[in-house]
């Protein structure tokens, strides 16, 4: 069975949205659009370009990159996708790329990959694994108040203020 490129099933409780998919929002000014960007591993070897922004609606935050990785890797077509928390991720201060400094061009092979499905508590725990991320402890607040999921570390090179980084469309 082909995938889809429709939205992302809707479900009670679902939090993380495609960008692509909430037509009432926009990139902020002064935040660079990444799609499209390369994704360069802590080898500097492009393994991949961002396909997409997965973001939380309510906090107006970017949680994640979705990362189609290069065809040169040989992956399977249907799990050619994964997720990148954006705080493990920082831009190049001129170019257009992304450095995932903690992934090689033959350790993204070992991630877990990426169906667009809704994303569960489970698969975000299983990416931080993956990463050698430490887990957030039950009880402390947000999953995301941890760097990991920093828009701030993120986009510190490329950003001259600490906005939003998408926003609801005007007009």
């Amino acid at each position: 069975m082909e995938p889809t490129s429709s939205p992302i099933p809707s479900a009670e409780g679902m939090h993380l949205r495609r960008l692509r998919d909430l037509t009432e929002f926009e990139v902020a000014d002064g935040s660079p659009d990444v799609r499209g960007w390369a994704v360069r591993g802590g080898d500097g070897h492009k393994f991949g370009d961002v396909s997409e922004l997965i973001v939380e609606e309510e906090a107006l935050k970017v949680r994640y990159l979705d990362v189609e990785l290069d065809a040169s890797l040989n992956v399977n077509r249907h799990e050619r996708h994964i997720l990148i928390p954006v705080g493990v991720a920082a831009l190049d201060e001129d170019g257009d790329n992304v450095f995932v400094p903690s992934l090689t061009k033959e350790s993204v092979l070992e991630y877990p990959p990426y169906a667009e499905i809704q994303i569960t508590r489970e698969y975000e725990e299983a990416m931080l694994r993956s990463l050698r991320l430490p887990l957030p402890e039950a009880g402390t607040g947000s999953f995301y108040d941890q760097d990991s999921y920093s828009e701030q570390r993120f986009y510190q090179n490329r950003r001259a203020t600490d906005n939003d980084t998408f926003r609801r469309r005007i007009g």
